[in-house]
């Protein structure tokens, strides 16, 4: 009989020990991560070498003060990424006080309604839009501007007493011919005009990443990249850019964020 009200009493406190950890772990802020395959590639795991800055950005963050999750997808756009339904749960989970970074615009140069994926957005900030059959989904869409599909997750952000963050998306491989040539960004521009007819907290990570190559030699910068495309870092690559988000993040004086920094 004592044995059972032992073993009673065991677990009655491993429950209510699991419960606090628990509840101790959701009064942490979280901070999203939203995305293509430069911030998350594939299951995060570094799959053919190639990663995403997302996958390491937790390395430099207090993670004991703060919550890091990892939600972008590769292949998506800021389009896509909303009506395929990836921004809903993740917005479900917002809570006040927490944080979400984003960074899309590789994807978004596509067309808008070609037969592979239908992920395409309009150029530009305004308030354009074009409606367009979608032949993934076999149904007729609204397709708009990329800086309105940003414009929407900011807005989503704000309702749900959370802060965003805008990256530029980071540039691609610079190499050509052996020599390192910086090309600019439209997106990169986009982002940032957005963000600050938004008044929301900005990083140019864009540029930020081409400053650091400018200043390197093209071996060195080869050596952040694989040879699979031109797109994609490879593990170094990536947390070289990881430390320039934290950097850029820096530089930003009233980011409630830079408190849980290590």
């Amino acid at each position: 009989m004592k044995t059972k009200y032992l073993s009673l009493g065991l677990i009655t406190a491993f429950v209510v020990l699991s419960s606090c950890i628990v509840l101790k772990q959701n009064e942490k802020p979280t901070l999203f991560l939203i995305g293509d395959s430069t911030v998350k590639n594939g299951k995060g795991k570094g799959d053919g070498s190639l990663w995403g800055w997302g996958s390491f950005i937790g390395e430099l963050f207090d993670t004991n003060k703060i919550n890091i999750e990892n939600n972008a997808l590769g292949g998506t756009s800021s389009r896509t990424f909303q009506t395929n339904g990836l921004w809903e749960p993740v917005l479900a989970k917002i809570k006040k006080g927490d944080f979400v970074m984003m960074q899309f615009g590789h994807n978004d140069s596509s067309p808008l309604d070609d037969t592979a994926r239908a992920r395409g957005t309009i150029k530009g900030i305004g308030t354009e839009s074009k409606e367009i059959y979608n032949p993934i989904k076999k149904k007729q869409e609204v397709v708009f501007t990329y800086g309105w599909y940003l414009r929407k997750f900011i807005n989503d952000i704000k309702a749900k007493g959370a802060t965003p963050i805008v990256c530029s998306p980071i540039p691609r491989n610079p190499l050509k011919d052996g020599k390192i040539v910086l090309a600019n960004d439209s997106y990169a521009k986009w982002a940032e005009e957005v963000a600050k007819a938004e008044n929301v907290d900005f990083i140019p990570l864009n540029q930020l990443i081409k400053d650091n190559y400018g200043a390197a030699s093209a071996d060195l910068v080869k050596t952040y990249f694989t040879e699979k495309d031109h797109t994609h870092t490879n593990e170094a690559g990536a947390k070289l850019n990881a430390s320039l988000v934290v950097a850029g993040l820096k530089t930003l004086k009233n980011s409630k964020l830079n408190k849980y920094l290590k």
